[in-house]
């Protein structure tokens, strides 16, 4: 998956909710200033990467990381295209046999459909060729799957240490009543509206951001998964000398 777009759906969506929120802030008659409190910001999202780093292998960690890209810069997965070389691959082994597919190798970008193309010119059985490259597969999609979670387990976490951040708020400003003197009714109340604002951040980063970010990655190794899917079945198919028209046929059950 080298080439990648911008989803603009994604961008739309972000400004979306930030617009939304801020806007229902100001007619509310708030402050966007309100909602910018350093410590929260701390509690809550620190607090979160801390559990998250806890919770997973830092190698799965930062994949989930780096697959963060793939929120707004999509891998491009051509279903069409996989197709259209399936079938050339057909036509090519009937005209000249599995040997005759070797000169392809070098220009596949795709490791995956580099090793299964391999494969079938160096003569794997149809079966044991479907079983080692689903083997592929399978460890792909688990790995993958696993830095996906990542950001799902950052929308479970946030709520709740953004509730930790509003205790911890509400602990400093009862902390500052005093017995003896009088209670600025006005500086209480600002300091619970403070306090509330880790709040905020964790629902709302949960809801806006982490679970959206985790479900969108999920959704590329989806189409990733039905893409090796159609490369397995097509050389499967290659290798058993089928007629490409209806290895095309069998292929396009996998997107109609």
């Amino acid at each position: 998956m080298n080439n990648s777009r911008l989803d603009t759906t994604t961008l739309i969506g972000v400004f979306m909710a930030f617009g939304a929120i801020l806007g229902g802030q100001a007619l509310e008659g708030g402050h966007a200033g309100t909602l910018m409190q350093l410590a929260a910001f701390i509690i809550v999202f620190g607090g979160t990467i801390g559990a998250c780093l806890i919770q997973y292998p830092t190698p799965i960690f930062f994949l989930g990381v780096r697959l963060l890209k793939w929120v707004f810069m999509t891998p491009s997965v051509a279903l069409e295209s996989v197709i259209e070389q399936v079938v050339g691959w057909g036509n090519t082994a009937r005209r000249g046999g599995l040997l005759s597919l070797e000169p392809l190798i070098e220009e596949m970008n795709d490791p995956f459909m580099r090793k299964g193309l391999q494969m079938l010119v160096d003569g794997a059985e149809p079966e044991k060729l479907r079983e080692m490259m689903e083997v592929e597969m399978d460890s792909y999609d688990e790995h993958h799957r696993q830095a996906a979670r990542v950001w799902e387990s950052a929308g479970g976490y946030s709520p709740t240490i953004g509730i930790l951040g509003a205790v911890m708020g509400l602990i400093h400003v009862m902390g500052g009543l005093s017995a003896e003197g009088g209670v600025d009714i006005s500086s209480l109340g600002t300091g619970i509206a403070v306090a509330f604002v880790a709040t905020l951040y964790g629902v709302g980063a949960a809801n806006l951001f982490f679970l959206p970010f985790s479900n969108k990655i999920k959704s590329v190794i989806a189409r990733e998964m039905v893409k090796r899917a159609m490369v397995v079945e097509g050389l499967v198919s290659v290798a058993n000398g089928d007629n490409p028209r209806l290895i095309e046929t069998r292929l396009r059950g996998f997107i109609a």
